[in-house]
């Protein structure tokens, strides 16, 4: 091959690798732009708590549960617990409500609904951030997760984002 075919060819392999990459980015932006942010969890717990206060915990857990509703946006959707660990409402699966799980651990062994009722328990106004993993309701694949909660009264309010 001459210099000039070498040349035209590695043009085309150097454009064309460009463009793939740029389509990568492009479609991890996309990806990216399916997923909740923690600034969206955080105020999506903040507009939880408001509405509970608003509403009443019975029609605010009910519209928790609802999962074409105002409180689920692709894979944010809000929980609550009661101090001791029982789900009282739970955006993703309505098969956890009333369900006692302070003894749920995650893949690697740690008791995250535990460690969530010690944290909450600290003061009437706790609230912060719990790693753990957990199964994404979009992707169906265990994931690193990262929840924002927030205690109200005797009740614990939290809404994650996944970092996988």
């Amino acid at each position: 091959m001459n210099k000039f075919a070498s040349l035209v060819l590695a043009s085309f392999l150097i454009a064309f690798g460009a463009a793939s990459a740029g389509a990568q980015d492009k479609g991890k932006a996309a990806a990216d732009k399916s997923k909740g942010t923690a600034a969206e969890a955080t105020a999506m717990v903040q507009k939880a708590v408001a509405h509970i206060k608003k509403a009443g915990r019975d029609k605010a857990f009910a519209d928790f549960n609802n999962k074409g509703g105002a409180f689920t946006d692709r894979d944010l959707y809000v929980v609550v617990y009661d101090m001791k660990g029982k789900v009282l409402a739970h955006g993703a699966n309505d098969k956890m409500i009333g369900k006692d799980v302070l003894e749920l651990r995650d893949m690697d062994g740690k008791y995250f609904v535990k460690e969530r009722v010690e944290m909450m328990s600290k003061s009437p106004e706790a609230k912060g951030w719990q790693d753990y993993k957990f199964m994404n309701p979009v992707t169906r694949q265990i994931e690193p997760k990262s929840m924002f909660l927030q205690r109200l009264d005797d009740v614990i309010v939290g809404c994650g984002i996944y970092k996988g």
